[in-house]
Order: C-alpha cells, then structure tokens, then sequence
C-alpha cells in the first residue's frame, strides 16, 4: 500500500464504513437508548418549575436529528479510522487488515470512549447544571485527549520494548503504561457530580449502559465494515511500469 490514491481509497472507504456503522448506531439508540432518555424528560418535566418552549421537538431529535448527527460523526469518525490504518498497515504487528481494523477498532473504543467514560460518564437529562456546561464540555474532551495521548506515548514505548524484551512483555508493559498515564491526569482532573438525590438510579444506569452500547456497536461496526473494504485496496497489485530502453547511439 503506497502512495496518495491508496491513501485516497481508504479515506473513502472509512467514511462510507463510517456512515454505514452510525446508520447502525442509531437503530441500536432507538431500541435501547430512547426509552431511558423519554423517562429522563419526564423526570426532568415533572420537577421543572416551568416549562421551556422546545427548540427541536422530540420526534426531530430522536428522527432525522439523531440519524443526520449519528451519520456526520460516523462519516468523521471513518475518515480518521482510516487515516489511522493507514499509518499502523504493515508497521504494527503482522495482522492482516481485517485484524488490523478490528483491533484499531477496540484500541479506539477503549481509549475514546471506555476510559473517558469511567471518569465522566453519560448522563441524561435533568442530570447536570445549567450553568456547568462549558466545564463539564471542556474537561471530558480534555480526558479524551489527554487518552489519545498516553496511547500514543504508549505505542511509542511498545514498539521499542518489544524489541527488547519480546512482544507479549512489550504489549503487557505498554498497557499498563497507558493506564498509568491516563489515570494519573484523570486522579488530577475535578469530579463531577451532579446527580438529583431523587433520581431514579436505575435509570441513570440503563441510560449510561445504553449510552456506551451504541458506541460499542458503532466502533465494532467500523472496524467490522472497513476491514473487507480495506483489504481490496491493500490487496491490489501496484501497477507494472514499462521498462525504458537506453537510446541508441547512432552510427556516423
């Protein structure tokens, strides 16, 4: 696999395995996702003061609105899978590419999504204040990155010890690494924690165990549906050049 039209093909098809995997996502939402968030609102409405005119009504949101943000994510969401097979291909491990996007696949779900998650989970609504919205935005996609970048520093230190002391140390090494160096800043990070003395647990729980269902089906589904996808583009012969003749020298 060299050059930019490889590059190209696989961004491509990330996307559309992006768009495919979110379009899954959603039905998994609205079979497990939507029954916890209508009990949140009613929770939510039947404490409220007053009652705020909706900007979206409910049946965009859990309609058109949820298929068109699931499918903007998923198609993102693919472009950066497949930017990231395409730098690991052939220089981590010996996995063909099925295996390679499955396990990109389940490295990304634990470090996007899992290990952000244990710090601040999901929560539905009426859960959270108003006016904490910004901080509580801020510093999960600050735990996200800081994620991002203890598996990089990881990978890193892997590669080099696996050379050293063989690839299952290696591995196991630059695991705990990585735990070490998110759960450190995580440790630093502020706790959040604003959930009403009144609400119902069970239903935080369903809600969160549903919020990190549909993103365990969309990452499983990526790494499921670009892998075939990939392996027609890593599989295709680079194409035979003509050999150039030297001129003749002409004869005086």
């Amino acid at each position: 696999m060299t050059g930019h039209g490889a590059i190209r093909a696989l961004l491509l098809r990330g996307m559309l395995a992006g768009l495919l995997a979110g379009a899954i996502a959603v039905g998994f939402a609205e079979l497990f996702g939507e029954p916890p968030i209508e009990r949140a609102i009613a929770f939510e409405a039947a404490h409220a003061a007053h009652a705020e005119p909706e900007l979206v009504s409910r049946a965009v949101q859990r309609g058109w609105g949820l298929l068109v943000g699931a499918g903007v994510y998923g198609t993102a969401l693919g472009g950066l899978f497949a930017l990231a097979f395409a730098a690991c291909h052939r220089r981590i491990g010996r996995l063909d590419p099925r295996g390679l996007a499955l396990a990109l696949a389940g490295v990304g779900l634990v470090a996007v999504v899992l290990v952000p998650q244990l710090k601040y989970p999901a929560n539905p609504p009426a859960v959270g204040e108003e006016a904490t919205i910004g901080l509580r935005t801020a510093v999960y996609f600050e735990m996200i990155a800081v994620s991002l970048m203890s598996l990089a520093l990881a990978i890193v230190v892997g590669i080099r010890l696996v050379e050293r002391i063989g690839r299952w140390n290696g591995a196991l090494a630059a695991a705990a690494l990585y735990l070490a160096a998110a759960g450190a800043v995580a440790a630093a990070l502020p706790a959040i924690d604003e959930v009403p003395r009144d609400f119902p647990a069970d239903l935080l729980w369903r809600f969160r165990i549903s919020s990190f269902g549909m993103q365990t089906v969309l990452w499983l589904a990526l790494g499921l549906i670009f892998g075939p996808l990939a392996e027609r583009v890593v599989a295709a012969p680079a194409p035979v050049l003509p050999r150039l003749r030297p001129a003749r020298r002409r004869r005086r």
